[in-house]
């Protein structure tokens, strides 16, 4: 579905992406994961074709992406970062001016609103203008608009950044549903609880290397399933072990401050790269 090859991006003497080689399959949920700044939302823009790679190539669905490319958009439904929704239109009216630029005809248009607004539970608020609505509600009709030309491919970017607990999950739902429809999605986030919840492969990007690629299972075995988190003068310490046994023959002469549980990916990434995913 989608190919990245050696693929670089380089704004002036940043180098932002080095050398990406990345595959995702069809019907995969993949999680892109890092710190700040580490190329996710580069990753984005590049196979959207929104920025011209420096190096390298990328294909959607067998087909080049390049800015003139129009088959590849087709394929394509973008979540971006930031709410970018006409807030003096209306949820419908925002619709159908996305199908309309995607030349979808105006006697599919009213159906195929219809059905993405009972999709993402929000028939009451059709007429309700974007600048009314909470943030989870505008994130959620960001979700129905990218689905409105019925792409094969949906890339979230960030698509739960700031929103509370109760609209995450909501958001959570929307795209488990479409990815056991079989729609391939991506999603870039630094939320290490969602990825985990949500991707069946994850890729660690740092500084805009991919350090990692596998299932959550996979990156954590790379570092051991069970954790053995210490705590001495006001500093943790992880130790990561192989089996429950090995952490508590090691924590028996620990005392009584440390805990012992299973490893998360924060624990991967942080002994992986010495540092925190949101930081």
């Amino acid at each position: 579905m989608i190919q990245l090859e050696n693929v670089r991006k380089v704004y002036e003497t940043t180098v932002s992406l080095n050398n990406l080689n990345l595959h995702i399959k069809p019907g995969e949920f993949f999680g892109l994961l890092g710190p700040n700044g580490a190329g996710k939302t580069t990753t984005i823009r590049l196979i959207t074709a929104l920025t011209p790679v420096t190096e390298g190539r990328i294909k959607v669905n067998g087909h080049a992406v390049h800015r003139n490319g129009t088959r590849f958009k087709a394929d394509v439904g973008l979540v971006p970062q930031h709410i970018n929704l006409d807030p003096e239109l209306t949820v419908v009216e925002n619709l159908r001016l996305h199908g309309m630029l995607y030349k979808i005809p105006l006697s599919a248009i009213t159906g195929r609103i219809k059905e993405l607004l009972s999709f993402i539970e929000m028939e009451e608020k059709a007429d309700a203008p974007v600048n009314t609505l909470s943030g989870g509600m505008k994130r959620k009709v960001l979700i129905a608009r990218a689905l409105m030309h019925e792409p094969s491919l949906l890339l979230l970017d960030e698509p739960t950044v700031g929103l509370d607990v109760f609209s995450r999950r909501k958001v959570w739902d929307l795209v488990k549903s479409l990815n056991a429809r079989g729609m391939t999605i991506l999603l870039t986030t630094h939320y290490l609880e969602e990825a985990e919840n949500l991707c069946t492969r994850i890729g660690l990007l740092k500084k805009g290397n991919l350090i990692m690629c596998g299932s959550p299972e996979e990156l954590k075995a790379i570092t051991g399933p069970v954790v053995v988190e210490q705590f001495q003068n006001e500093k943790t310490s992880l130790h990561f072990f192989k089996s429950q046994a090995e952490a508590l023959e090691f924590a028996a002469g620990l005392g009584e401050n440390f805990s012992i549980r299973q490893a998360r990916l924060e624990d991967v990434f942080v002994k992986m790269t010495a540092e925190r995913v949101g930081a």
